[in-house]
């Protein structure tokens, strides 16, 4: 009876340090581990790809962000900013009670196939809206110009680059709400143009929260 006892806690104690030593490793050790070497060796990346301006973090490059106006009595969904480059439309292009300003509760596309009518709707609508809000005295952006990015979501809805078409096409409209000359305009948006990641994965991108930024001091410096 005593061997029997003293078998069973000494299997107990054995799983207890078990216990404790796996728990000190992997909860514990392992992730400090990890941790350390991802603050070491990306740091960028560990944090969240944090975006800096004036000193605080403004946003992060992997999230759009958007550029309205303040919403007015009896709109349900805000105007757009024109003095800001404008990314692509929110989570499916339509309204939506939960995800109207890249809310992180949510993300998502439209889910409705190339033919559905409703999509094809909205799509019209936000060409004429992109060709309408980016024609300039000196400048008629033409139906043919404007890129599918300009109209459409991406499959997150939270996409936080666009096209260098998209962005050329936006310059016009920076330039006269800002008062800029428009081949300064055009160089910031050369300037913050990414290429294809090791020269052939993805397409040239173009940064809008980046970009924006450098709107700002651009601006602030004229």
């Amino acid at each position: 009876m005593n061997n029997s006892v003293t078998n069973t806690a000494r299997l107990l104690g054995a799983g207890l340090r078990a216990l404790l030593v796996l728990t000190l490793v992997t909860g514990v050790i392992y992730p400090l581990v990890v941790t350390g070497i991802a603050q070491a060796l990306f740091n960028d990346k560990a944090n969240g790809s944090e975006i800096k301006a004036d000193g605080k973090v403004v946003g992060s490059s992997l999230i759009g962000q958007s550029y309205h106006l303040p919403l007015k009595k009896g709109e349900e969904t805000a105007s757009p900013d024109l003095k800001w480059f404008q990314g692509r439309l929110q989570n499916g292009l339509g309204t939506n009670s939960v995800n109207t300003q890249y809310s992180l509760i949510l993300s998502g596309a439209t889910n409705r196939s190339g033919d559905n009518a409703d999509l094809i709707a909205w799509v019209k609508a936000a060409k004429a809206a992109v060709i309408k809000d980016n024609s300039t005295p000196d400048y008629t952006v033409k139906a043919s110009e404007v890129p599918a990015d300009a109209v459409t979501s991406s499959g997150s809805g939270l996409d936080p680059d666009i096209s260098p078409a998209y962005a050329d096409l936006q310059v016009h409209r920076i330039a006269e709400r800002n008062g800029l000359p428009v081949a300064q305009v055009q160089k910031l948006v050369d300037d913050h143009t990414t290429g294809r990641t090791l020269g052939f994965i993805g397409e040239p991108r173009v940064n809008v929260l980046e970009l924006n930024i450098a709107l700002k001091a651009l601006v602030a410096k004229s």
